[in-house]
């Protein structure tokens, strides 16, 4: 049986629906400690960036149901090889498995794009969330706590990741060899 949706690379015309769905997560306070709506403009840059894939799950008609982005980690060049996720899901189509279609779908083009760790940060209380990362062979490393504040309140985040084994460049790293210390 063939899915009800189907996975593609974002367009700039898929802007407006972007929005619309990255709103739904703001205003529902569970996914982002972002307060402030987007628009359309906001995230054209972003579809843009051809270091960062932005995926978008469509229904049968077409229509984008959900989005997938990676962006950076932090500008340090050893860790360009790192990238960040998010994902959200329009609230119609949450709970039919178009999130672990997407997350898939995203590894896919991390991988393509030459990345070797994917991560996010996580509220504790996002279940949905967690239960799609552990579906999706992301495992939780830590806790970041009071990592900053929604509506005046201090938030703890879930730490999680995932290696791309295959994008993991050069040899194992050898234990330090033990040196000889002369003192004169």
């Amino acid at each position: 049986m063939t899915p009800a949706f189907s996975t593609r690379s974002a367009l700039p015309t898929d802007a407006p629906a972007i929005a619309e769905i990255y709103n739904q997560g703001i205003a529902a306070r569970g996914a982002t400690f972002e307060t402030e709506p987007r628009t359309a403009e906001d995230l054209l840059p972003r579809i843009a960036d051809p270091r960062y894939p932005l995926r978008v799950a469509v229904d049968a008609d077409g229509r984008v149901i959900g989005w997938a982005g990676l962006s950076s980690y932090r500008p340090r060049a050893c860790y360009a090889g790192i990238a960040e996720f998010s994902i959200y899901i329009d609230a119609a189509a949450r709970g039919c498995g178009v999130g672990r279609l997407l997350l898939d779908d995203l590894l896919d083009a991390a991988r393509a794009a030459g990345f070797s760790k994917v991560l996010s940060r996580i509220f504790p209380f996002n279940t949905a969330s967690r239960a799609l990362c552990r579906a999706c062979g992301f495992r939780e490393v830590g806790l970041y706590e009071k990592h900053g504040q929604l509506d005046g309140q201090w938030l703890d985040v879930v730490i999680v990741e995932r290696l791309i084994p295959e994008n993991l460049a050069g040899p194992a790293s050898a234990p330090p060899q033990e040196t000889e210390v002369h003192h004169g």
